[in-house]
């Protein structure tokens, strides 16, 4: 990996309560409806709940110079009814990347009562910027 970037920096230092408190509530709550966005959406994925809330968690830790998306293999469809139990990261190994810069990899796993699903987060960088900063948030 790089040098982190100054986002993820700043989370790395200051924490992120938003996100604990976001997670903590979703708990327990049944998916009515589940999306991965496109990367002009801040690539996030977002869950809506039976009570009508909805969250979503992204990677906030963009700097400049960086590409940042999430994809998943997983028929996220599957586990629309499911009850959301956690969401954790885990390490990925880095991706090849084809013009010399750094292809950061970062699992976002998230249990439900249906099993588990998993997002790879990634960050495309000149190696000057890197890490991740994956948060979650109220819609």
């Amino acid at each position: 990996m790089g040098q982190l970037g100054i986002g993820v920096m700043l989370r790395a230092f200051f924490g992120n309560t938003e996100t604990s408190e976001t997670v903590k509530a979703a708990h327990g709550k049944r998916i009515t409806a589940l999306r991965l966005s496109d990367e002009e959406e801040n690539n996030a994925l977002h869950f809506e709940m039976d009570d009508g809330s909805k969250f979503k968690l992204y990677d906030n830790g963009q700097s400049c110079c960086e590409s940042r998306y999430m994809r998943t293999d997983d028929d996220l469809a599957y586990f629309v009814g499911a009850l959301f139990i956690e969401a954790r990261i885990a390490e990925a190994p880095n991706a090849p990347d084809e013009y010399g810069g750094e292809h950061e990899v970062q699992f976002l796993i998230v249990s439900t009562s249906k099993g588990e699903f998993t997002c790879q987060s990634h960050n495309e960088h000149n190696g000057y910027y890197g890490g991740f900063a994956i948060e979650a948030a109220p819609e």
